[in-house]
C-alpha cells in the first residue's frame, strides 16, 4: 500500500499547530534544517534560527517569513564548535525567552578533513555531539520549565559506521573521517536514550531520527570521486523537504507525547544497530562527555 505521506510528495501529512510555541533548530540556514524551520513556521511556531553564518540565516529566515507570512522569526548566533559561543547563546536565550517548547539539535559536519574545535575536540564528534549535548544541559532548566517539551536529536544510519572509542575519542592516535562520523551518530542516539531516562516524569520527551540520504551541503567534503557517485545516485535520495519530515514528525505529532527516548525514520519508529542500544556505553558516554565539557549533569 503507498502511504499517504509517498502520494502527498514525501511530506508528512498533519494539521498540528505550533501557535505560542518557541522552537530552537541549529544549522536552520539550509537543508533539512531551513526546511524544518519553514514548515514549522507555517504552523505559528515562534522560530529561532541558530547559525553559525549569520547572513545565510538572514537569508533564510527572509525566505521563511515571506513564504509563511509568519514574521515571528528571529537570527541567533551560535557556532556549535566553540564552547564559549554555545554558552553565550544560551545566556542569551535564557535572558530574553519565556519558553523553549521545541529544541531541535539538527546542525551537523560530515567526512570533513581532520581537524579540531576551538576546545580541541576532534571536529565531527565536537560540533554533531558534544556541541548539541552542552547546548540541551545549558537550556534544561528553561525547556522543563516549558513542559511538555521535546528535545529532537537529528542523527543517521551512518551510527552503524563507527563505535564509541572512549580510549581515543578524538581521533588523536588514527583518523578515519567515515568512522569518525559514524561515532558522532552514533553518540547521538545513545546520548538521547540516557537523556530520555532522566527526563522521565518531567513532560520533557527526546528524540533521535534518520532524516534519510538527502541531497544537501553535508556532502561537500567528500572527494571528487565520491561525490560524483552522489550526483549519480541523486534521484534515490530525498529532496531537503522530504529529509525534513521525520524531524518535523518528532517535534510535532501528538502521539509521541507518550513515547520518549526512540529512533525514528520515514515519520515511524525504526530500528537502531545493536551498538545505538548499548545502555552501558550510553552511561560511559555520559560520563565522558561531561568531563570533556567540565559540567555535572546527573
Amino acid at each position: 500500500m503507498i502511504s499517504i505521506r509517498k502520494l502527498l510528495g514525501g511530506r508528512w501529512s498533519s494539521a498540528a499547530r505550533l501557535d505560542d510555541k518557541t522552537v530552537i533548530i541549529t544549522g536552520a540556514n539550509t537543508g533539512i534544517g531551513k526546511e524544518t524551520a519553514r514548515d514549522l513556521a507555517h504552523r505559528g511556531a515562534r522560530l529561532i534560527l541558530a547559525c553559525r553564518d549569520a547572513e545565510k540565516a538572514e537569508a533564510a529566515k527572509k525566505e521563511i517569513t515571506e513564504d509563511s507570512g509568519n514574521q515571528n522569526v528571529v537570527v541567533m548566533k551560535l557556532d556549535l564548535s566553540d564552547t564559549k559561543s554555545i554558552r553565550d547563546f544560551a545566556e542569551l536565550i535564557n535572558k530574553e525567552e519565556k519558553q523553549i517548547n521545541i529544541l531541535i539539535n539538527n546542525a551537523g559536519i560530515m567526512m570533513c578533513p581532520y581537524s579540531k574545535t576551538a576546545d580541541g575536540f576532534e571536529m565531527q564528534f565536537g560540533v554533531n555531539h558534544l556541541g548539541h549535548f552542552l547546548l540541551t544541559y545549558l537550556l534544561m532548566d528553561l525547556i522543563k520549565r516549558s513542559a511538555p517539551a521535546r528535545i529532537v536529536n537529528v542523527s543517521s544510519t551512518a551510527h552503524t559506521w563507527g563505535a564509541i572509542n572512549l580510549d581515543d575519542i578524538n581521533s588523536e592516535k588514527s583518523y578515519d573521517a567515515k568512522k569518525a562520523y559514524g561515532q558522532s551518530k552514533l553518540a547521538n542516539i545513545l546520548y538521547t536514550r540516557s537523556l530520555a531516562k532522566r527526563l522521565e516524569g518531567t513532560g520533557v520527551t527526546a528524540y533521535s531520527l534518520h532524516p534519510g540520504v538527502v541531497q544537501s551541503e553535508l556532502w561537500r567534503h567528500l572527494s571528487t570521486p565520491l561525490q560524483l557517485a552522489v550526483k549519480v545516485f541523486s534521484p534515490f535520495t530525498k529532496t531537503a523537504v522530504q529529509g525534513a519530515q521525520t524531524s518535523i514528525y518528532c517535534a510535532v505529532e501528538p502521539e509521541l507525547e507518550k513515547e520518549s527516548g526512540g529512533y525514528y525514520s520515514d515519520c515511524a519508529p525504526a530500528s537502531c544497530a545493536r551498538s545505538a542500544r548499548d545502555d552501558e556505553m550510553a552511561q560511559n558516554l555520559w560520563d565522558l562527555s561531561c568531563q570533556m565539557l567540565g559540567i555535572a549533569w546527573d
